[in-house]
């Protein structure tokens, strides 16, 4: 059965467009086509002109739907996050674990590899913020547990993964090559955060191999005229770079700096948490941002969609551009063609959303739920 969304406003590649109709068999989008041209002997949902874009992508997040995996890395808080976020439109994640012992970080690994058993799918693995960062820029990062990473360590981690490990921010100025060998050779993405890498160090490892940054403007260098730090060579190298736009990890107009110095190699992370009361991260909500209980400021409280809106709202980058940067570049990065766009051919893996940027349903694997607010009809 061919099932045809129509009266959307579809939003890909940069563009939205009217009049388009998507049709789905099984999994996957067979073909966009014209209100006029649908083919008959489908079934026809009516979306009554809500957006319809690529399914929303993170690739930092530490816990949603009330559990913190990041602290208590467990199977029930990878289910319940996978669950929280389907229902916010996003369809891919990557459970994210901070610093911490190494006994947190391995069981996080064996949990990851339990539940990719029985995920739904949008589960893609994990992605390790520390320990093998620098302790000048740790940020809300226990330094207790920070450390250089050392080549048995890694390998003990990669092969006790199974494949499950898919990205690592490190702090490259501080490891030794082998390390950084390893790991690219081995299919993790790696990522440059929490780092207080000079210019020409950052000119030095950046795409070369390091691909990525992890959230712009938090835990680097600060730019000086006479020392201009680690932020001048990203944005001359223009690697992958995650941001946090919440306002308050970064202003707006530092984001829109961003953006005009990095096009379509800027993206967005949530970096979210949830309130916890044991652990190493014990995050506190104090009304608009979580903090540990020392004032430092920690993970946010947003979601894919809210830094789609304030990125259009607040940066004044378009609706079609900044859900590029929530679906496409983040696919590119993690060598996912199939995610990402609305086009035959790929993954019928979808967000629909009104104007005052609600969900109103997510197409995942061709399956539309709906949620608050939707009024599809057949």
């Amino acid at each position: 059965m061919i099932t045809a969304l129509h009266n959307l406003q579809l939003i890909s590649d940069g563009h939205i467009t009217g009049g388009k109709v998507i049709l789905i068999t099984g999994e996957q989008i067979i073909a966009i086509t014209d209100e006029s041209a649908m083919p008959d002997g489908v079934e026809k949902i009516d979306l009554n002109g809500a957006f319809v874009a690529p399914g929303l992508i993170d690739l930092q997040i530490y816990g949603s739907g009330g559990k913190l995996f990041a602290g208590t890395p467990v199977v029930e808080a990878l289910e319940r996050m996978e669950n929280d976020l389907l229902s916010q439109g996003t369809i891919g994640f990557f459970a994210t674990i901070g610093t911490n012992t190494n006994e947190i970080v391995e069981e996080g690994i064996e949990s990851a590899k339990s539940y990719r058993e029985k995920s739904k799918g949008n589960f893609w693995g994990l992605h390790l913020e520390g320990p093998y960062l620098n302790p000048i820029k740790r940020g809300a990062h226990p330094e207790k547990f920070i450390k250089k990473a050392t080549l048995a360590e890694v390998k003990g981690w990669i092969e006790k993964a199974d494949g499950v490990i898919k990205m690592m921010t490190i702090a490259p100025e501080l490891q030794d090559q082998e390390v950084i060998d390893y790991l690219h050779d081995h299919g993790v993405i790696l990522s440059s955060g929490h780092s207080n890498a000079t210019y020409q160090q950052g000119k030095s490892f950046l795409n070369n191999p390091i691909p990525a940054v992890t959230h712009l403007f938090n835990a680097m260098p600060q730019m000086h005229h006479r020392e201009p730090g680690y932020i001048p060579a990203i944005f001359e190298e223009r690697p992958y770079t995650s941001i946090v736009a919440d306002g308050i990890h970064v202003d707006f107009a530092m984001i829109r700096l961003a953006k005009r110095e990095l096009g379509d190699k800027l993206y967005l992370i949530t970096d979210a948490v949830t309130a916890a009361t044991e652990g190493a991260y014990q995050h506190q909500f104090t009304g608009d941002r979580y903090v540990m209980p020392d004032g430092t400021l920690s993970g946010s409280c947003l979601t894919m969609l809210k830094a789609v809106q304030n990125c259009v709202e607040h940066v004044g980058i378009g609706l079609a551009e900044a859900i590029n940067m929530a679906s496409l570049y983040p696919a590119q990065l993690a060598s996912l063609p199939k995610k990402g766009r609305v086009a035959a051919g790929c993954d019928a893996d979808l967000i629909v959303f009104n104007a005052d940027f609600e969900v109103l349903g997510t197409v995942f694997k061709g399956n539309l739920t709906g949620t608050k607010g939707a009024n599809f009809t057949n």
